[in-house]
């Protein structure tokens, strides 16, 4: 089993980071409130115990997503985990990968004309070709230069 961290942006580990700053402050802030006036309902008590769930939630769902956001190839499946969220995919549904050399960009096509974009370190672009291949000697692999692609932009 083989695994390949996702490779993120600047501005989404900016955005990760900006939630989870939010999800501190609102928590805070209902804490604050909490404790300032307290609660004199059922309705007080409903939207604090819903505040504070939601903050947690949220937070725990980014944290997540920084930490387990990875593929995993095995021997029969390219499993693509997205922090909580996850997807399979049968390796002998794969028909094949392109590599975009201009647009540093890898890609997998499926037999039913659907693909997915691999977004990992160009690094290791190689190596998970290679493993995809390895497990499943059935799958293509092409590539492109950043003249041809070029190319098609200006058709």
């Amino acid at each position: 089993m083989k695994k390949y961290p996702f490779r993120f942006s600047k501005l989404m580990i900016f955005i990760f980071v900006l939630g989870l700053i939010l999800c501190v402050g609102g928590f805070a802030l209902n804490l604050m409130r909490l404790l300032s006036y307290g609660a004199e309902d059922a309705y007080g008590w409903i939207s604090y115990v819903l505040l504070f769930f939601v903050s947690v939630f949220l937070a725990v769902i980014i944290i997540s997503m920084l930490i387990r956001s990875q593929y995993v190839i095995n021997d029969q499946y390219l499993i693509m985990q997205f922090g909580i969220i996850r997807s399979k995919y049968e390796l002998k549904k794969i028909a094949s990968v392109h590599l975009f050399q201009g647009a540093k960009k890898l890609a997998v096509y499926f037999d039913d004309n659907r693909y997915m974009a691999i977004v990992v370190n160009d690094a290791w672009f190689d190596d998970f070709v290679k493993t995809l291949t390895d497990k499943n000697p059935s799958i293509g692999f092409s590539f492109s230069t950043a003249e041809e692609e070029d190319e098609l932009k200006k058709k």
